[in-house]
């Protein structure tokens, strides 16, 4: 979504916001599992216990809805309702509200408590700490030092991707609302290359929608997995979609010359699903 507690990515400014506006349709229901709670009423939980979560974001699910699951890394998610967001709720999940989250919309803060819960829930499945991500100065969230993760979110669901860096050293996680076929093809120009919109002009005109989102959704994840490693800024026009298909795989290839390393012509693999009305991506690279 517009708003991921991720790196300030200039390349989206001028259609992130078009982009995110949300449409408002129902969403795959997907069985939720409660985890186990305990309560300390009246007081900020300690850490060595799992806090309560809040009305606004019930229940977390730890599972893998994605194509292929990555061996050692742990997805956690939930959905969350700004509407049901009260006073309090920071204080009852034991997740510290930043000034920034504090001067926000509801919805906003919202989706930054619900973003933390996963991301609490996922630390807890990898290796047993309770560790509520802060903000860092690029907006990323920051982890343990030996951890990767990633928190992403769109309307009403967030999620949270983390794992030891021995096993992965790059995570890119990113969901996006699905765009409607009208605004696809209003933004295919500023979010597709030449050869992508070449492609896209030869495919079938029922899937612009689709592709352009999984476009726009998967270079995010690209930059995601990426910029920790390289700490260099790149565009949607530095990497190219080279192909996908509809179980979700996908491969891109760099464009530009990031490191020795990351160059020109250097192809990964990503993955992506659509749940619902949101599509998620991920792009990971091994440790």
């Amino acid at each position: 979504g517009a708003t991921h507690d991720s790196y300030d990515h200039s390349a989206r400014s001028s259609v992130v916001m078009q982009v995110a506006t949300p449409s408002v349709a129902k969403r795959t229901q997907m069985l939720p599992v409660p985890f186990p709670q305990t309560r300390s009423p009246g007081k900020m939980p300690p850490m060595t216990q799992l806090p309560d979560l809040p009305v606004c974001c019930p229940e977390l699910v730890q599972h893998c809805p994605l194509p292929h699951a990555l061996p050692g890394a742990v997805l956690v998610s939930g959905r969350f309702d700004p509407l049901k967001l009260v006073d309090g709720d920071f204080q009852r999940g034991a997740v510290q509200m930043p000034a920034s989250i504090q001067r926000s919309v509801a919805k906003r803060q919202a989706e930054f408590l619900a973003g933390r819960l996963c991301a609490r829930e996922a630390m807890r499945q990898l290796d047993g700490r309770l560790h509520v991500p802060a903000v860092g100065e690029d907006r990323a969230p920051v982890w343990p030092a030996d951890v990767c993760g990633l928190i992403t979110h769109s309307t009403g669901w967030a999620a949270a991707v983390v794992a030891h860096k021995r096993q992965w050293r790059g995570l890119g996680l990113d969901t996006e609302n699905l765009l409607s076929h009208e605004r696809a093809s209003r933004l295919a120009g500023e979010i597709l290359t030449a050869a992508e919109l070449a492609d896209m002009a030869a495919g079938p005109q029922d899937q612009i929608a689709l592709r352009v989102t999984l476009t726009f959704s998967i270079k995010e994840a690209l930059f995601k997995a990426l910029y920790p490693i390289v700490q260099k800024r790149f565009y949607f026009e530095d990497a190219q979609l080279l192909e996908w298909s509809a179980d979700g795989n996908a491969r891109l290839r760099l464009l530009i010359d990031l490191s020795s390393e990351w160059h020109a012509g250097k192809e990964l693999d990503g993955q992506f699903s659509v749940l619902g009305d949101h599509l998620l991506s991920l792009v990971a690279v091994e440790g």
